[in-house]
């Protein structure tokens, strides 16, 4: 039954164990469960599905969270989507169900091939389905006709074949899953200290006088996060947030495994202050805190006071420093002000703040990438931590925390759109194939291929693209313009049924069953937020004798389409050793990959910014003077000659990972049982004549003559700030412009949609 009750608990604690309780009891595999989730980042165990956060180096009993609990009961469960299953649904019947209905039906057993004439997927074997690949790359006039999307979820060890075999077949063209999430991060971070990688390791959360989270969810998306966060209070450090919502696991936390938290149900806060700024105001707001720090640092100089900068450190590690210093005098008072969302006292608070510690860490995450002006808001976060040097010293560093748990590593791995020279060149000389050098499609650029039919096949490594992606109509009838989709999967999901006039599921192992090859058992190895590379075993025997491991999968359509060029595929996933012996040859930071990650806790692959070694233009950190915005308003919304009612920010809720939708429950936030909901502040429910609890429908603002509409909104009073909203997704991706993405980065807007909102017609009509 829905419903609405607010919550008024702290973030894990009994929550969060009943939740997995029912959680076990539900999956009806709950023994084997429970051994797998024992395992769950140990030694020789397996490296957690649920999130990109980093393994605590000490050892214990239990590792994981509520989401890494979860994570794992939905993979192994034990009910089937097999060829009885597929002849009892038709796809345009599957297409009425919801998302959660789809994925609840559980695994994947055969693979299968779609049949457009009876409107089912069929059975068929492994064989046809490889050759059925490849007779369609075959027959492509280009091959950058072609897309090969990766979800985040894909080991180390696949990720290298597929992109391997990816430019062996001639293309660069891999949107991913980074290109709608953390593109920001790594072009911002490249250009300002030389690499696109957080610079802290876990250990620096001990030692930092200062915490800084921004535009961050970690109770919901990487609950690990909350106990060095309740640590780094109970020992005296600063924990700054930064976020319009007041989220829960951002306010107090009782630890599950503290006995005498959970008796006496007390808690602890996470935080030492707690900002709202506007959405998309972060920017605004960082820029205020490095112009206090400059008004103090001239201070200070004029009068012989103790520096407020670290004068040596800027002497000798950075660049540009006067053209920022500028730009901060140039920026007004006022405008900063406005555009962030906060009172100069509050700004000042929060550079005082900033001012005191020695050691800073500075986190975040979609909060941030998800604007026009995301990788200007990561450049000035980066600038005010070199006007203190707090990058490359112990406690201090930059952190944007990732979300899927190996999206760091396909990176890494060469799963890239615009790939360095550096790499091809290696790729080049090892393999000795001339590899392509035109650079590929962005996830946004790949829709907007297929939307004009120059894509004729769509290959899919994990993931659900045509819920996470943006305008989800338009994305759908992109997708149904190829000759063929594939999607190698674990569940049912909502790209299988929005299919090419060809389309095969082949359903693979997911991180929790063990991996049988011809060598016998294998590992795969994944790389965390900290740039860590652990090694995962899985635990439980296979679901179906049909299921293939995703590196088996890539080495038979490799295979099939280019023989044993440019490597025996076959023989190397025989034994995945040889694979890693593939990667040390040409990643750096990989020598002696399979010695090295065969021991506890795996390894450090280095990051040159934290050692200040700066592989910049200049060679040294950079200052990048970006201009604050003079508006948030993208020109396609303004040139609509209408005003937005509010700015909308998708997200999660806290039953759900990714576009996976655990259950239809929102603990934190008080939702039961509904997901077509809209948070907002009471004073502008009111504003807009509307009530708590009413139908709506919502609509975004864009010039480009489309209409964008989700219908059948449940308005909820929320601890919004005024002006503001927000609403789950992939439930109002719908909303999200195809072409309204960051600057440089292409990844969709999501956290600044403007939207006008009416009273449901659909309710009126009745």
């Amino acid at each position: 039954m829905s419903h609405y009750k607010p919550y008024n608990g702290p973030a894990a604690g009994w929550g969060a164990l009943i939740s997995v309780t029912k959680n076990w009891l539900g999956s009806k595999n709950a023994m084997h469960n429970i051994r797998a989730m024992l395992k769950t980042n140990q030694d020789h165990g397996m490296d957690c599905p649920g999130c990109a956060w980093g393994e605590t180096p000490e050892k214990g009993l239990v590792k994981f969270c509520e989401n890494g609990a979860k994570a794992v009961n939905w993979e192994a469960t034990s009910r089937r989507v097999d060829p009885a299953f597929f002849a009892k649904h038709s796809v345009s019947d599957l297409k009425l169900e919801s998302d959660h209905w789809l994925e609840s039906q559980g695994r994947l057993t055969h693979p299968m091939r779609y049949n457009a004439q009876t409107d089912h997927y069929e059975a068929t074997t492994w064989m046809e389905a490889f050759q059925l690949v490849a007779q369609h790359l075959k027959n492509m006039d280009s091959p950058h006709q072609a897309e090969f999307y990766t979800s985040g979820r894909a080991s180390n060890e696949a990720a290298f074949l597929y992109q391997l075999f990816v430019r062996a077949v001639g293309t660069n063209n891999f949107p991913d899953c980074s290109n709608m999430c953390h593109e920001a991060s790594g072009i911002a971070m490249a250009e300002t200290v030389g690499v696109g990688k957080g610079t802290v390791e876990f250990g620096d959360f001990e030692h930092a006088e200062a915490i800084f989270v921004i535009g961050q969810n970690p109770g919901t998306n990487h609950p690990r996060m909350l106990e060095p966060l309740r640590e780094a209070v109970k020992r005296g450090a600063q924990v700054i947030c930064f976020n319009p919502l007041k989220e829960r696991g951002l306010e107090r936390f009782q630890h599950p495994q503290s006995p005498l938290e959970m008796l006496t149900n007390d808690s602890e806060p996470t935080n030492t202050a707690f900002f709202r700024p506007n959405l998309g105001g972060d920017m605004a707001a960082i820029r205020g805190m490095a112009k206090f720090l400059w008004e103090w640092e001239k201070e200070a100089l004029a009068n012989d006071g103790p520096a407020v900068f670290d004068r040596e450190f800027i002497a000798e590690h950075t660049s540009g420093v006067d053209e920022y210093l500028a730009i901060l005098d140039d920026t007004s008072w006022q405008h900063i002000e406005t555009q962030s969302g906060l009172s100069l006292a509050e700004i000042e608070m929060a550079a005082n703040m900033y001012r005191k510690a020695n050691s800073v860490i500075m986190c975040w995450a979609m909060g941030i990438t998800q604007h026009q002006h995301s990788v200007s808001i990561i450049q000035d976060i980066v600038s005010l931590q070199l006007l203190r040097g707090n990058i490359g010293k112990p406690g201090a560093g930059l952190s944007p925390v990732r979300g899927h748990s190996n999206v760091q590593g396909d990176r890494t791995m060469g799963i890239d759109e615009k790939p360095p020279t550096w790499f091809l060149d290696a790729l080049e000389k090892r393999f000795q194939f001339n590899v392509p050098r035109e650079h590929g499609h962005t996830t946004v650029e790949a829709i907007s291929a297929m939307e004009q039919k120059q894509i004729k096949v769509f290959f899919g490594l994990g993931g659900n693209f045509v819920q996470a992606a943006p305008d989800t109509p338009r994305t759908h009838a992109a997708m149904q313009n190829c000759d063929l989709t594939v999607q190698i999967s674990t569940k049912l999901n909502r790209s299988h049924i929005t299919t090419g006039k060809e389309a095969l599921i082949l359903p693979c192992f997911g991180r929790t069953e063990i991996d049988y090859q011809k060598s016998g058992k294998q590992g795969i190895t994944v790389e965390d937020t900290f740039s860590m590379v652990h090694m995962s075993y899985g635990q439980l025997k296979p679901f179906s004798a049909l299921m293939k491991s995703e590196a088996a999968i890539i080495a038979g359509i490799a295979e099939a389409t280019l023989g044993k060029q440019p490597v025996d595929w076959q023989w190397l996933v025989e034994d995945y050793d040889r694979i890693r012996d593939l990667i040390a040859d040409v990643i750096p930071g990989f020598n002696d990959f399979n010695q090295r990650v065969d021991q506890p806790g795996g390894f450090y692959l280095g990051n040159p910014a934290a050692e200040r070694i700066w592989n910049t233009a200049t060679s040294k950190a950079r200052f990048i003077p970006n201009k604050l915005p003079e508006t948030l308003l993208h020109n396609k919304i303004t040139s609509t000659g209408e005003k937005p009612d509010l700015i909308l920010q998708t997200m999660r809720s806290h039953d759900q990972y990714n576009t996976t939708i655990y259950s239809l429950n929102d603990r934190y936030r008080g939702v039961y049982g509904m997901r077509d909901v809209i948070f907002m502040n009471e004073a502008d429910i009111q504003r807009l004549g509307l009530e708590h609890g009413q139908k709506v429908d919502i609509n975004s603002l864009w010039d480009d003559g489309k209409e964008r509409r989700v219908n059948n909104f449940t308005v909820l009073s929320f601890d919004v700030p005024q002006g503001q909203a927000a609403a789950y997704y992939p439930e109002t991706n719908p909303l999200v412009p195809l072409d309204s993405y960051g600057d440089k980065t292409f990844t969709p807007t999501s956290k600044f949609v403007a939207i006008k909102v009416t009273a449901s017609q659909a309710v009126n009509a009745a």
